[in-house]
């Protein structure tokens, strides 16, 4: 099978209630009828109009009718809580069988905090801070004996991975800072990506899609384990794959559907391996960049300085990907004959070849907003949160919050300046 193929294969065995490819747009009426004869439709009415009219055709095809009459607005990049807030008004005000969210990884995260908020709000809380952290929303659920209202979420943009996971990111623009909710019981009901619709997006966007390909599959192989160890490897060298090999050809051509489903694949591949395995380090400080770069582009910044960190314990990782960034052309290293830090920089040099190639910050300092006064503090202080203890632990070389001023400020120093001289080893 060649990476297309294997691709489609992979995720419709892992996702039997996802509806992908090309011209599959078409089936959110009767995906929404199977909730019941009222959905509430989320989408951005502007740049997406033709997508949301192609929706609205498909409900009222299938006899289902708009909550309210109209189309709630979707949220903000990178989901503000306010946000959050007032689309759990409109699921009290209208009462629907289901929320259909169209958009990118903000209005489906979004709509899963909303739908939770307006299930659990009466009973639990309506402050979305007492969900944030691990599992929570289903022990509230078992607690209450509720049910989430079903989520139809209709992917747009080829990024988080947003309409397949168990996560929810919001962010506190007051603090600059994201925060997580993670459970399973919050995953979408029905999920939708027909790739041909990522046109509509702004070219940035899809760039920073690719990276986080990348970032959701890397990060997770390398801290692959055990039965994991083996899917993790396959996803991550597919998705990798068809970054490298079609990145480009949206950026010579924006409207190539071919790529643009290449890169959709690789974004869902994304998707199925953070429900396998966990993000660690450039997802957390990825978190803390969010008033400055998209959250693609950090985690793309932030992961060639974390491979050097973890070097000792994820050498068989970086002999895979170093080898698919060779094949494609980012590296003349040999990288069967390295090995130990030599190694993890050598990848760590390809990935930022990678980077460069597409106009991508290659890092922090690269980032127009970027500031080393304001970031870096505020990235070391999230890494003391507790709520975000998990991406220590899920590091291939796990870190305590007493760990964290000893090796992960000179992380951050390094990816400011580019140096990898300056990353310790633990």
């Amino acid at each position: 099978m060649n990476n297309f193929e294997k691709a489609y294969d992979i995720l419709r065995k892992a996702f039997p209630n996802y509806t992908l490819g090309v011209g599959c747009l078409k089936e959110v009426g009767k995906l929404a009828k199977g909730f019941g004869k009222k959905a509430l439709l989320v989408s951005n009415t502007t740049y997406m109009k033709e997508v949301a009219e192609e929706i609205e055709a498909s409900l009222k095809e299938a006899g289902v009718e708009i909550a309210g009459g109209k189309i709630a607005p979707d949220a903000k990049p990178n989901a503000p809580r306010e946000d959050v807030y007032r689309l759990t008004t409109y699921v009290l005000d209208y009462k629907p069988d289901s929320i259909i969210a169209v958009g990118g990884g903000s209005t489906i995260d979004a709509c899963k905090a909303a739908s939770m908020l307006a299930t659990l709000g009466e009973k639990i809380t309506p402050e979305i801070d007492a969900y944030f952290g691990t599992g929570k929303v289903s022990e509230y659920l078992k607690e209450t004996s509720l049910k989430l209202i079903p989520v139809i979420a209709v992917q747009t943009s080829a990024s988080s991975g947003a309409h397949l996971t168990k996560y929810s990111n919001i962010t506190d623009p007051v603090l600059g800072q994201k925060k997580l909710i993670v459970d399973p019981a919050i995953v979408p009901a029905k999920a939708v990506f027909d790739y041909k619709v990522t046109k509509t997006m702004p070219l940035s966007v899809t760039i920073d899609g690719a990276l986080d390909a990348i970032s959701h599959t890397f990060e997770v192989f390398c801290g692959a384990k055990g039965e994991n160890y083996e899917r993790a490897k396959e996803l991550c060298e597919t998705a990798i794959s068809l970054v490298l090999e079609y990145a480009k050809d949206i950026i010579k051509n924006p409207a190539d559907i071919k790529a643009r489903e290449a890169i959709g694949l690789a974004t869902d591949l994304g998707g199925y391996a953070i429900m396998v395995g966990g993000t660690s380090g450039a997802h957390m400080t990825s978190f803390s960049l969010v008033d400055c770069v998209g959250h693609g582009t950090a985690c793309g910044v932030m992961n060639p300085y974390y491979a050097v960190f973890y070097s000792k314990a994820i050498q068989k990782q970086l002999k895979v990907v170093g080898s698919v960034f060779k094949k494609y052309g980012f590296t003349d290293k040999d990288i069967d004959a390295l090995s130990g830090r030599e190694l993890a920089e050598a990848v760590a040099e390809a990935m930022i070849n990678f980077s460069a190639s597409i106009g991508a910050p290659t890092k922090l300092t690269d980032i127009e907003k970027f500031s080393v006064e304001i970031h870096i503090p505020r990235a070391m202080k999230a890494a003391h949160d507790p709520d975000l203890k998990m991406k220590l632990q899920n590091m291939p070389v796990p870190m305590t919050a007493d760990d964290v001023d000893e090796f992960m400020l000179p992380i951050l120093e390094a990816a400011a300046s580019g140096d990898f001289k300056l990353i310790k080893e633990m």
